[in-house]
């Protein structure tokens, strides 16, 4: 599965983790993360992830 990161902190969004204190459960592919979901690190908003190279 593809990782994304937030362009403004860094942190990883790891789909084999998922964010389990944010109510998003491990296996959850980005594109089924909630739209209203943000980076648990900085507040950031899901359209300011981008593709891990």
């Amino acid at each position: 599965m593809k990782k994304y990161v937030c362009k403004l902190c860094g942190w990883v969004y790891d789909p084999i983790l998922g964010d389990p204190d944010n109510n998003v459960p491990a296996g959850t592919p980005f594109e089924k993360v909630p739209s209203d979901w943000v980076c648990p690190v900085c507040g950031a908003g899901k359209d300011e992830f981008e593709l891990e190279n």
